[in-house]
């Protein structure tokens, strides 16, 4: 495994964990999720447009305007909104779990969209996916720990739409993704995704570190995130980078315990951890396949 492509990925993994954790700062001044959504879409738009016009790629064709425009409402309005809804109303490390459930959903649409087979790895996973999200949101009631709930079913249900958006990326990936770099799509998608926000929050007084927050979500957690993400898959598998990635939810957790004091019981850990597993069980789902299914060794 490449030393360099790890690194490049781990990096990605870390900034993308940052995003709950920072969000909070605005969040906690008084400004609404949705305008946190709306000025990281915005300030990323600007970076890739940048990035865009120095490759020299921003045309695109008339044909796949229809498919951008609709990746920008799913793909930035529903998705960044949802995801900074989630920070506001289960907690920063609760909405990275609940985010990285869209491995599950991939698997799921991947199956009743575009046909792909769901084998009995994936159909586990979807299980201990199910099973940890219940554990994380509904463990203390069921096995009465006693943990006074933190949360709203709102901020899980925004949770889990978040992640599934986000895993509209896979299925957009199979399609637009292929035609066209990182930054021609964003350029066209985050202005649409950022004005599809607007009609939903006001513009509010903000300070000095909540703008410093929002120019580090857009910055360092979106434009620098994906950029070094993709960097790092020219000398890395895909598969590979998966697996790297689910430290995401790590780092969000131990930040959020660090900064805003947030922490599960026993069954929030547990819970998290079925999902992680779950995440990997996916994306090395051919290995554990081929493990499973190895000829026996035959005797004398």
């Amino acid at each position: 495994m490449n030393i360099k492509g790890c690194m490049f990925v781990f990096i990605a993994a870390v900034m993308w964990g940052l995003i709950g954790p920072i969000s909070k700062f605005p969040i906690e001044q008084g400004v609404s999720p949705l305008e946190n959504a709306f000025w990281r879409a915005l300030f990323a738009w600007m970076l890739f447009a940048v990035h865009a016009c120095r490759i020299r790629s921003i045309k695109i064709a008339a044909k796949d305007l229809p498919q951008v425009i609709g990746f920008g409402i799913i793909g930035v309005t529903i998705f960044y909104g949802s995801y900074q809804l989630a920070v506001q109303d289960a907690g920063a490390a609760l909405a990275s779990v609940l985010l990285y459930t869209a491995p599950a959903w991939v698997a799921l649409m991947s199956w009743l969209i575009l046909g792909e087979k769901m084998g009995h790895v994936k159909i586990v996973a979807l299980i201990i996916t199910i099973s940890g999200v219940v554990c994380v949101s509904l463990g203390p009631q069921i096995f009465g720990t006693g943990r006074v709930m933190t949360f709203t079913w709102f901020g899980i249900i925004c949770g889990l739409t978040s992640g599934f958006t986000y895993a509209l990326y896979y299925i957009y990936g199979k399609t637009i993704f292929a035609r066209y770099t990182t930054p021609t799509i964003f350029l066209y998608a985050l202005p649409v995704g950022a004005i599809c926000l607007t009609p939903f929050f006001e513009f509010t007084h903000k300070t000095s570190v909540s703008w410093l927050s929002i120019i580090a979500l857009a910055l360092i957690c979106t434009y620098g995130a994906y950029s070094v993400y993709y960097a790092g898959l020219k000398w890395l598998e895909a598969t590979s980078a998966s697996v790297i990635a689910t430290v995401e939810p790590v780092i969000a957790a131990i930040l959020a315990w660090l900064w805003w004091n947030e922490s599960f019981d026993w069954t929030g850990y547990l819970g998290s951890a079925m999902i992680i597993a779950a995440v990997l069980m996916i994306v090395m789902e051919k290995k554990i396949q081929s493990y499973f299914t190895k000829p026996a060794i035959k005797t004398a």
